[in-house]
């Protein structure tokens, strides 16, 4: 190897490093005065920076997905078909050398990177399943499935395991569906690749029983726009292949196709200032084991 390229090879592998090592603390948010129900936002945004979460939430009484901006004060839940989600060019690093993140590319291959800890200037999505009306009727978990992903490249979900090992949560390369399971009143984060630039849709899952047993599904497509274009352009796209409904899904009340076996996420611990990593626990046929960075509300609700 040459200097030149050692050297490119050593840079990426610190800008991997410092995406995806130690865990981000947890972040603050503005909280709604008790027994006021958090809003849905109105009208088309494009965050590309800044603290968001996707999750599930009854809205009205109506089980959907949303992404929780905490991007204002205080915290706004708002319909995916209004957002984009931007992965800025700031976000653009290398694949070090190594077998360890070989499944992002071959080394020195661009990866644009939401690292699963925060970093100024670069998106900081996460997901949880916090909504007090789901803590209080949904009995453990939450199941989140990948339907589908189109896009100029690769996207790929992971989080980071014992000793900096990445663990895959998600990778487009798969047949979908793919799917985990969400531990109920927790909050995690982890690194969101994407291999190409360009606009990505994400075709998404979320569906639970609730104690009464009543089950609750909503299907909704995830924008990203990644790199250097215009992310506006990104809500005109619509998907073609068959990930899921055309548009931004519909929620459903019942879910009469049942579910592939599941990755459920382990028990989490509870965390003050900073996350904590905790072990999932594989189930079924799926080998998509990963560990987390977990947070986890003691009785209250992150909004």
């Amino acid at each position: 190897m040459t200097r030149t390229l050692a050297r490119r090879a050593t840079l990426s592998l610190a800008a991997l490093a410092l995406a995806l090592g130690p865990a981000a603390p947890a972040h603050t948010s503005e909280t709604l005065p008790p027994g006021a129900a958090p809003r849905t936002g109105t009208g088309r945004k494009v965050i590309g920076d800044g603290h968001v979460d996707l999750g599930p939430r009854f809205d009205g009484g109506t089980w959907t997905v949303q992404i929780r901006d905490d991007t204002t004060r205080p915290a706004t839940w708002r319909d995916t078909s209004d957002v984009v989600l931007q992965v800025k060019d700031t976000a653009r690093t290398q694949v070090p050398e190594g077998k360890t993140f070989a499944f992002l590319g071959d080394p020195g291959d661009d990866v644009w990177l939401l690292p699963q800890a925060q970093r100024d200037g670069v998106l900081w999505p996460g997901w949880n399943s916090q909504d007090p009306e789901v803590v209080a009727r949904v009995g453990r978990e939450v199941n989140w499935q990948l339907t589908g992903a189109e896009g100029p490249g690769d996207f790929v979900l992971f989080l980071n395991g014992s000793f900096g090992t990445p663990k895959v949560v998600f990778d487009s390369r798969r047949k979908a569906p793919q799917e985990t399971g969400i531990e109920i009143n927790s909050h995690v984060h982890g690194n969101w690749a994407f291999t190409e630039p360009g606009t990505y849709l994400l075709g998404i899952r979320m569906y639970a029983e609730t104690k009464d047993g009543e089950r609750h599904d909503s299907r909704r497509t995830l924008r990203f726009s990644v790199g250097p274009q215009n992310p506006g352009q990104a809500f005109a796209a619509r998907p073609t292949g068959d990930h899921g409904p055309a548009g931004d899904g519909t929620d459903q009340q019942a879910n009469p196709g049942g579910s592939p076996a599941a990755l459920w996420w382990g028990g989490g611990a509870a965390v003050a200032v900073a996350a904590a990593a905790v072990a999932l626990v594989r189930r079924g046929r799926r080998d998509t084991g990963s560990s987390a960075a977990t947070e986890r509300s003691e009785g209250t609700s992150d909004d």
